[in-house]
């Protein structure tokens, strides 16, 4: 699903990506770890489109990203803090979304909130939404569409005991369902409990530590 060939990233004279490559699989969680500033999230921007490597491919679906296309084709998205209209509604927001690309019905969106926890019929304003509440609409965004990708950069944060074991079973769920996710967390016991495959991210350099035997 996502092909990674030689991916070098170089911001204002630093080295954020050291000449990565690395083939994750469809149908499977693939987890990323490393400390703050390790590139993780840049790794994940690269995928995304939304920054391009200085030299070496990305490769999603079969489309090399910034020549096939500028952006995956079929993909769901969090990274970092999502952001959201703070004046309108939970609904509203994703409504506003789904209206650009015309995909998905009023009762996709009620039928995916509910999935990830939320009351679709709650009038309160985004801005008065907990962190778990935001991070759970950020999760409703990225998946509503029903993606083949799923990229999804510290999903857990900001949500209670009760919130991480709903989280985990919905991606589990997913994957069941043939997802492809990619997910960066802090959390061991995320990483231990949902990754098919890991890779650590240390100064930019990834070194494959669960899942890639035999390639």
């Amino acid at each position: 699903m996502v092909i990674l060939e030689n991916v070098c990233l170089t911001l204002q004279n630093n080295e954020i990506l050291k000449n990565i490559s690395v083939h994750f699989k469809a149908g499977m969680i693939h987890g990323l770890i490393g400390r703050n500033g390790s590139g993780k999230t840049m790794l994940m921007k690269c995928v995304c489109g939304f920054v391009k490597p200085t030299s070496g491919t990305v490769t999603v679906d079969g489309k090399r990203i910034g020549k096939d296309c500028d952006f995956p084709l079929n993909a769901g998205i969090i990274i970092e803090v999502p952001g959201f209209i703070p004046y309108y509604s939970g609904y509203k927001n994703l409504k506003l979304l789904a209206s650009l690309r015309g995909k998905i019905s009023s009762d996709d969106i009620k039928n995916t909130m509910e999935k990830v926890g939320l009351d679709p019929n709650l009038k309160r304003h985004v801005r008065k939404y907990s962190l778990g509440m935001r991070q759970r609409l950020g999760l409703a965004q990225a998946i509503m569409e029903n993606p083949e990708l799923l990229v999804l950069d510290e999903p857990m944060n900001g949500l209670d005991k009760d919130g991480v074991k709903d989280m985990r079973k919905y991606l589990l769920d997913l994957k069941v369902q043939g997802k492809t996710i990619l997910i960066a967390s802090h959390s061991a016991e995320d990483i231990d409990v949902l990754c098919d495959t890991v890779c650590e991210i240390d100064k930019g350099v990834l070194e494959k530590i669960k899942g890639f035997d035999g390639e």
